[in-house]
């Protein structure tokens, strides 16, 4: 389905370029991203056809702007788990979907897919799941990746070493489908 507005918000822009709505703000204001303010404020909005020739011009990947949806990562060993979670989050919202049963195979899909969010079960091998995370947050390309750990067994004090670890939220197990929305709409809740 393709990203189907004609003019967007820098949040949108944010979005579909994997940056930042700052560094949208910043190239608008330079000039390098046409587009125009909204009489009586300071919000910007920036034509569709403006932005890919943008993104053309600074080889930034199309990817993201023909699906203009929250790209998803769901990482988990249990098979099964991922698979309805696929299932559920497909039939409910408009994300677009990836999954993987490994942090290896994790890995291979950020490279390839660029998701806005990952949801990671910490138990997919704890040292696996703990390089996986620290090279999301070393690659300059995933620099806005948020990643949600999802766990059967988080205590309170583990909830916070999670943060301090890299991860942006977490989900604990069993959870509604309501709860795991939630935590993707704030992982990218974009300031506009």
């Amino acid at each position: 389905m393709p990203f189907d507005k004609e003019v967007l918000t820098t949040g949108e822009v944010a979005k579909i370029c994997n940056v930042a709505p700052r560094t949208v703000s910043k190239w608008f204001d330079s000039g390098s991203l046409k587009g125009y303010r909204i009489p009586g404020s300071r919000d910007r909005r920036i034509p569709s056809a403006e932005l890919i020739k943008f993104m053309r011009a600074h080889g930034i990947p199309l990817e993201g702007f023909t699906s203009g949806r929250t790209r998803v990562l769901i990482v988990d060993g249990e098979k099964e788990v991922v698979d309805t979670l696929q299932k559920i989050l497909t039939e409910q919202t408009s994300y677009e979907i990836h999954t993987a049963t490994s942090a290896f195979g994790a890995g291979m899909e950020c490279e390839r897919f660029k998701p806005h969010v990952v949801l990671l079960d910490i138990h997919i091998g704890e040292s696996d799941a703990k390089a996986f995370v620290d090279s999301v947050r070393k690659n300059d390309q995933l620099q806005f990746t948020k990643v949600v750990a999802m766990s059967a067994k988080l205590t309170d004090g583990q909830t916070h070493a999670l943060r301090m670890a890299g991860y942006d939220s977490f989900l604990k197990k069993p959870f509604q489908v309501r709860q795991v929305v939630e935590a993707i709409e704030a992982a990218t809740n974009l300031v506009h």
